[in-house]
């Protein structure tokens, strides 16, 4: 069974209010980690149901994608993701109609025109970048954007998001190397939940972890728990400020549990063993969170179920609303795809 790392560094101890994230971020943070995870067990209803083609779900990641959008400038940084980011576009602004207009392949999505894969596409509303499917891509594509910036004499950041299966293409090599040659101001930002798809870490590299690698590409690394809000905020604010400032890239290595498996069309039965399935949930986001907040008295039993029965009403409305959306029309089947002549 693959061990579990202990990051370098972790803060969850700590109090809330010792920096500069304030007891209101927690709490925000907290509703778009509750929303993102009643949304994404909807999702995956919906695939039992056959509503759904796959699911890629964020389970297990939640705390530590809203950590990384909130220490970052929505105004004016640049988001590359990958397909495991539902929560990472919750923090961003898209709404639940929004993401279940995508799973449904609902006229009105607002990422593709219902054309892609869900999640996938472009918002220029929120400067997400349209990806592909295929593992790693978004990696240059990242070190591009980036160096257009510093071309323009322009102050963004370039945050890229990618898994420990993403490290071991040639891509991330490629995107890291010619970033940090040109000092490019980009975040990388990997989400380690040990497994890729279904191979386990050590298998995937000879070191261990990612961030090991930060040094080579001349660089700084930090591996922080994924779990902790307050660690991965306080890392990924350093590594945006470094790069807004013009010193150049940062990897920073959260390390997370993916709580389902790949995707809907995985058995993640076949490669964990039942004892590290079992184990996993106690690295679950969520309740650690929810004992963060309670240790600094932000969060009551109360004010816990109140926010859980908000997510819930609103990812119903969102549902019946995007279930009663009719499908692309075969008409608009060139619109976005050819110029009009």
């Amino acid at each position: 069974m693959p061990t579990r790392r202990k990051p370098h560094t972790t803060t969850a101890a700590r109090q809330a209010g010792a920096g500069i994230i304030t007891s209101r971020d927690l709490l925000e943070m907290y509703r778009v980690m509750v929303m993102s995870r009643v949304l994404d067990e909807r999702i995956w209803l919906l695939n039992r149901q056959g509503k759904a083609a796959i699911v890629a779900s964020a389970q297990g990641h939640e705390a530590a994608q809203v950590a990384c959008v909130w220490a970052t400038d929505r105004a004016r940084d640049h988001y590359l993701i990958y397909y495991r980011e539902l929560t990472t576009l919750l923090a961003l602004g898209l709404t639940p109609l929004d993401l279940l207009k995508g799973f449904l392949a609902r006229d009105g999505e607002p990422l593709s025109g219902a054309r892609q894969f869900p999640t996938h596409g472009a918002h220029r509303g929120v400067d997400v970048f349209s990806f592909s499917n295929v593992v790693g891509t978004q990696l240059p594509q990242a070190a591009g954007v980036a160096l257009a910036d510093k071309m323009r004499g322009e102050a963004k950041v370039t945050v890229v998001y990618f898994g420990d299966g993403a490290a071991s293409q040639g891509d991330c090599h490629e995107a890291m190397n010619f970033a940090g040659i040109h000092r490019l101001p980009v975040v990388f930002f990997c989400e380690n939940n040990r497994y890729a798809i279904s191979v386990p870490l050590s298998k995937q590299m000879a070191i261990e972890g990612v961030a090991e690698r930060a040094a080579g590409y001349g660089m700084p690394g930090v591996t922080v728990d994924g779990t902790d809000v307050v660690a991965v905020y306080e890392a990924v604010r350093a590594a945006a400020e470094r790069a807004r400032n013009g010193h150049g890239p940062s990897l920073v290595e959260v390390m997370v549990e993916r709580l389902f498996p790949h995707t809907s069309d995985d058995d993640h039965t076949r490669y964990r063993t039942a004892e590290d399935i079992k184990g996993m949930r106690e690295k679950d986001p969520i309740p650690i969170m929810e004992a963060l907040l309670g240790r600094q008295r932000l969060l009551s039993t109360e004010a816990r179920e109140a926010i859980w029965a908000e997510a819930k009403r609103t990812v119903n409305v969102a549902t019946e609303e995007a279930e009663a959306t009719p499908f692309p029309s075969a008409r608009e089947f060139r619109a976005h795809v050819f110029a009009d002549a």
